[in-house]
């Protein structure tokens, strides 16, 4: 091969079933691996998180505290705590590398359910969302609220932050998907006002694209500057629950969802053609992670399954 010719990809090895972890009682709704990829957690609708080792894919711990269900959870940049989501009103902050796992926080103020929430990269704030209606910016440190955003009409659905921070990303019921300013709680710009429920917002990895996901079985990516939509991703089911799919970039670039015909669906992302889709578990899959160095996917099934299943490629 000359050196002006464009080296090909190697060709794409699919991913295969590697573990089934069975530690909740109920519907496992939210896994995602830590940023150093050390580690990974689940949160269920059992009022539990669970804390695993990603190198020997085995329980490390139980975290409970939480008096309802748990929806979500997120990792601090360094990897040493976590923030879960819970029906019960609240968020608490975990310490993951401490023997015991303690909450070390907890955080009130919303009135209803909390769905989703996020850290920002230095993780001195946190974003949530709620079924009331709110989202809520957070200092970590004296867990208290520094703004509540009333902008939405319906619940809340996604909540993340851009990479430098300057920006939180939001999704709701409501069908809109908007864009604020986090230093003031001011909205800059609505992406999507539609009829179709916003389940699912986040920046891309560099920051200048919003994945959103649309309770009409479609994925978009948006350039969020000019507000157009540049790429589709269909052929996934999900027109009920709040799927949240995720960027792959470890081997290529993919986008990966879950799926309420029971599947995970890969697709390339810049040429929006299907990849794998990935058979295995026996109820939606409304999470999935994707490890942050290796070929590794971790998913969450709902209540009919109750399992995170690890996926890797030439299992």
């Amino acid at each position: 091969m000359s050196a002006g010719q464009p080296q090909q990809p190697p060709p794409y090895q699919p991913y295969r079933l590697h573990k089934t972890l069975n530690t909740h009682k109920r519907a496992v709704s939210c896994v995602k691996f830590s940023n150093d990829g050390e580690l990974f957690a689940s949160a269920s609708l059992d009022k539990t998180l669970a804390l695993y080792s990603s190198q020997t894919l085995t329980l490390i711990s139980l975290l409970v505290g939480h008096t309802e269900g748990i929806s979500d959870l997120a990792w601090s940049s360094d990897s040493h705590y976590i923030v879960s989501a819970s029906d019960d009103t609240t968020l608490r902050i975990w310490d993951a590398r401490a023997s015991s796992c303690d909450c070390v926080k907890t955080l009130r103020g919303h009135s209803g359910f909390v769905f989703c929430v996020n850290f920002n990269h230095p993780s001195n704030l946190i974003v949530s969302g709620s079924f009331d209606e709110t989202i809520r910016v957070w200092d970590v440190k004296t867990g208290r609220t520094v703004h509540v955003i009333r902008g939405h009409s319906l619940p809340v659905t996604s909540v993340s932050f851009n990479p430098d921070g300057s920006l939180i990303v939001s999704g709701s019921h409501d069908g809109s998907c908007k864009i604020w300013d986090t230093a003031t709680g001011v909205c800059l710009k609505v992406l999507i006002d539609d009829k179709i429920g916003v389940s699912f917002a986040k920046f891309s990895p560099n920051g200048k694209f919003i994945l959103v996901a649309t309770l009409d079985n479609t994925l978009r990516l948006s350039n969020y500057l000019t507000g157009k939509f540049l790429k589709m991703y269909q052929g996934h089911t999900n027109k009920v629950y709040c799927i949240t799919p995720t960027f792959s970039v470890t081997n290529g670039k993919y986008i990966v969802s879950g799926s309420e015909d029971h599947c995970i669906y890969l697709w390339d992302l810049q040429g929006r053609n299907l990849i794998q889709r990935i058979e295995g578990h026996i109820d939606t899959v409304v999470s999935v992670s994707c490890h942050p160095k290796r070929n590794m996917i971790a998913s969450a099934g709902l209540d009919k399954d109750r399992s995170v299943r690890i996926w890797v490629q030439n299992a």
